[in-house]
């Protein structure tokens, strides 16, 4: 009772049932305007063929284009009303010229060391053109002297994030898609306010949509009342506006600029696994420490400087070398990278897809949601037909049950040209990593569905030879141990049916 009472008066529940109201009003007005005023059929036709117009002309994904066309060209008037209001990413001229602003700052602490590129090219050139393409494309730089450390669980790596905090001097920076509050939060905040008093710049970003059922409203504001530097990732508020389709994914914690963390570990309980939701919560995540922690610092000041309004921050002032006396070993090659929507470019898609292509062995993938666009199913198809040993590893159980439906849908055509698919028999895994060929990985939040391949802000790390390349490796073959390999009788064995819906859902599948 008490779980329902907590749903129904949840800002989550508050903030959709306004939203629906307000969208039921406003379609009730326009279809009763329709109806006596039969001139405005023609406006909304006439409307409805221009967005789409406008919408196949985008730079973006052919998928999302087609799915957007049918509901605007079936339904005008809704189609027309839900786009606006949730389909579009654009910014405003003024906001665009602040992030660019932002962004070339940021480009300036980020000079390319050409030794490393030279360095790459003479011992694989097919390694060289995938940290090209990261370079040239998000902007990020590659780095030696950077010790790597993979988690193959929550509960691994929440010990070490507990440690490096503890040893905080100078800053700590955190930002995140979900915080809840409870043990896994509760020990991490108590930290925070320890820090705060010993006079540490403690700042921290959380997405509000990501946190709306798990945090009260404006929780920064108590953040920041214990002398925490706050801030939320675009604001959810119970009134319908047209406002940017897009959610702040990424997972970073950067203590110093000497120790950062990533992948897709969130700070609530179930990741730690101090509470059960669907069985054993399976994630992952990789500690970097030396010199590629700086891109981690340079991304959370960009993201921090574009919600703040800031002025220009001297980013020297954030330069471990200013206080940093140890010297890390080599540990391959590391080159943090993250990924906007706002920019056309695809490049967590664009860098899985590189490693597919250029793989001569094997890939294996880890990842909760499997809901390809077009480019990248035909990718991994091909890579399977052509003698590659393509792996994909599935939760054997879901967190949303219409979404599993719909990666399983996409088994059977997978299947057909030799791609392995494994579904993990203790519970949920929620993680999302690469590996191939004993050399290159990633690990990272970039999950293989839609929003975070087009609407997310997404962050993860490449990997070239470190070490964490061949721990990520040895999880994934204990992973295959307790998971079950899927073949073509299963996919058979569905009901006609629900075949028949998942096919449908498949369709949409780019809105949800």
């Amino acid at each position: 009772m008490k779980k329902v009472k907590k749903f129904l008066l949840g800002r989550a529940t508050i903030v959709a049932l306004a939203i629906l109201v307000q969208l039921c009003w406003l379609l009730s007005f326009l279809y009763g305007f329709q109806e006596r005023y039969t001139f405005l059929n023609t406006i909304i036709d006439i409307a409805a063929i221009f967005v789409v117009l406008l919408i196949v002309n985008k730079r973006s994904n052919l998928s999302y284009k087609i799915a957007w066309t049918v509901v605007i060209l079936a339904v005008p008037i809704v189609g027309l009303l839900v786009y606006f209001i949730f389909g579009r990413s654009e910014l405003t001229r003024l906001t665009r010229k602040r992030m660019e602003a932002v962004n070339l700052e940021i480009e300036e602490g980020l000079p390319e060391n050409q030794d490393l590129q030279d360095e790459l090219m003479e011992k694989d050139l097919s390694v060289y053109r995938q940290s090209k393409y990261v370079r040239a494309w998000a902007g990020y730089p590659v780095y030696k002297n950077t010790e790597t450390k993979y988690y193959p669980c929550g509960e691994e790596m929440f010990p070490d994030m507990l440690r490096a905090l503890e040893e905080a001097e100078h800053f700590i920076f955190m930002e995140y898609f979900i915080v809840e509050e409870g043990f896994m939060f509760g020990k991490i905040l108590d930290i925070l306010k320890r820090k705060v008093k010993e006079g540490v710049d403690v700042r921290f970003v959380y997405d509000d949509f990501g946190c709306v059922t798990t945090l009260p409203k404006k929780y920064d504001q108590q953040m920041q009342a214990w002398g925490i530097q706050c801030v939320r990732f675009n604001p959810l508020y119970p009134v319908m506006s047209v406002i940017m389709n897009n959610r702040d994914h990424r997972k970073i914690l950067v203590v110093d600029g000497k120790v950062g963390f990533t992948g897709g570990i969130n700070l609530a309980d179930e990741y730690v696994n101090k509470v059960k939701r669907f069985g054993y919560w399976k994630d992952t995540g990789v500690r970097l420490e030396g010199e590629g922690v700086w891109s981690f610092t340079v991304m959370f000041l960009e993201m921090w400087d574009y919600l703040t309004k800031s002025q220009e921050e001297d980013l020297d002032q954030f330069r471990p070398s200013r206080y940093q006396t140890r010297q890390y070993q080599t540990d391959g090659y590391v080159q943090p990278y993250t990924d906007s929507p706002l920019d056309h470019e695809t490049v967590g898609e664009n860098i899985y897809m590189n490693i597919i292509n250029r793989a001569k062995k094997y890939v294996y993938i880890f990842t909760p949601y499997l809901i390809p666009d077009d480019e990248l199913l035909k990718t991994l198809q091909n890579s399977a037909k052509s003698g590659v040993d393509i792996r994909i590893f599935m939760p054997g159980i879901p967190d949303k049950q219409i979404i599993y439906w719909i990666s399983q849908s996409y088994y059977e055509p997978l299947l057909e040209c030799g791609v392995r698919i494994y579904q993990y028999n203790p519970g949920f895994l929620h993680a999302k990593c690469f590996v191939s060929d004993d050399e290159v990985a990633v690990v990272g939040s970039v999950n293989l569905d839609y929003r975070s391949l087009y609407l997310h802000f997404e962050c993860g790390v490449w990997m070239y030879q470190s070490r964490a390349v061949m721990q990520l490796k040895e999880d994934v073959l204990r992973t295959m141990e307790e998971s079950e390999e899927i073949n073509l009788e299963f996919c058979w064995k569905r009901p006609a049916a629900i075949r028949t819906l998942q096919g449908m859902m498949r369709l949409f599948a780019p809105l949800l």
